[in-house]
């Protein structure tokens, strides 16, 4: 279960409280007004943003000591977090070893990887040589070796279109489906909450808020995200 307890964060002048739980494999999106805080959550969650006061805790233990590298959270950002100089297989295999030494049993690892993601036979190409659809798969295979508990998606396929949008949210899914993780999906496209999600966090006002239904949510939305939606 991930738990914020009384949890504050505070940037110059913003400040967002949350108090809540999530069950573990659950699947959640994460919505609300732009510049709400929702990105701003998840790097707390990741380590990459500093926490005021309360905390974060994961199946009874406080996140809040460990360096990103040692939370159990694997974060996916709109660029993809792939590295331009690296090849694909590289770029996936950071999620098992940063220094890229592997073993053969962890070569074929990757390769298994990109074979589930689709990926199969371009494992040497650079990212700048793959198209936005393929660069999601590669961050979702590394995704896969990495293989920790907490999935946090910060919409990584808002470039997409309609169509390839939705395969990448089946293919999160079916990852969530084998490795059992716990989805936080930031978004600004209820579409994709709708698609993927059957929990809801509201992002609003400086403080988070839920779990909602998503279809409850979205059905009778209070007013801050009602005037969001239009």
């Amino acid at each position: 279960m991930l738990r914020f307890e009384g949890l504050e964060i505070a940037q110059s002048g913003f400040r967002l409280r949350a108090d809540l739980e999530v069950a573990r494999g659950a699947r959640v999106g994460v919505i609300g007004p732009s510049g709400a805080g929702k990105s701003t959550l998840l790097g707390a969650i990741s380590g990459f943003v500093p926490v005021k006061s309360g905390q974060i805790m994961w199946e009874g233990a406080s996140l809040l000591p460990l360096t990103p590298s040692a939370r159990p959270v694997s974060i996916l950002f709109q660029d993809n977090n792939l590295f331009p100089h690296l090849t694909v297989a590289e770029n996936v295999a950071l999620g098992l070893r940063p220094s890229l030494r592997l073993s053969a049993g962890e070569r074929a690892r990757v390769g298994d990887a990109l074979a589930r993601v689709g990926l199969e036979g371009l494992e040497d190409r650079r990212p700048a040589q793959l198209s936005g659809g393929q660069q999601g798969r590669v961050a979702l295979a590394r995704v896969l070796l990495r293989a920790r508990p907490i999935l946090a998606l910060d919409e990584p396929f808002a470039a997409l279109g309609p169509a390839l949008k939705a395969e990448m949210l089946t293919l999160v899914a079916e990852i969530c489906d084998e490795t059992g993780a716990t989805l936080l999906m930031v978004t600004h496209d209820v579409g994709d909450v709708e698609a993927i999600a059957d929990q809801t966090l509201l992002v609003a006002g400086g403080a988070v808020s839920g779990p909602h239904a998503t279809q409850a949510l979205l059905a009778d939305p209070p007013p801050s995200l009602r005037a969001y939606l239009g």
